[in-house]
């Protein structure tokens, strides 16, 4: 698979045009992936793993894409192997941070004032004020 991948893209490189239609495809499709996962890092779920798959696709065809990667994987896991040694007290603040972000995000967004008037909750405080 890697032989047939360097034929392929040593195709693409001959061609100057084709060459900046698929550098400029790998930084949209990259610079989307990794917008969706900074923008998911406060949730429960995947953000780091979607932020670390943009910067992959990034990666593939920009060096300073590369050394970002390098960069931020080496500060996640140094964060993560400190967080780990911390107490309870430090995890389950962390844990509650995280809540208040996600409730704080549906309700900016208006979901409890959509899932509340399933319900026939029409109370004021559940709308969003944007």
């Amino acid at each position: 698979m890697g032989d047939r991948r360097r034929r392929l893209r040593a195709k693409i490189s001959a061609n100057p045009t084709l060459e900046l239609a698929y550098r400029i495809t790998v930084a949209v499709v990259g610079l989307i992936v990794l917008g969706l996962g900074i923008l998911a890092i406060p949730y429960p779920g995947p953000g780091w793993l979607i932020v670390f798959a943009g910067l992959g696709i990034l990666a593939s065809e920009f060096t300073w894409a590369h050394r970002l990667l390098k960069f931020a994987r080496a500060r996640y896991d140094r964060f993560m192997a400190w967080f780990s040694r911390q107490s309870i007290v430090v995890k389950a603040a962390s844990s509650l941070l995280t809540m208040l972000i996600v409730l704080a995000t549906l309700w900016l967004l208006g979901t409890f004032s959509l899932v509340g008037g399933w319900f026939g909750l029409d109370w004021t405080w559940l709308a969003s004020p944007l």
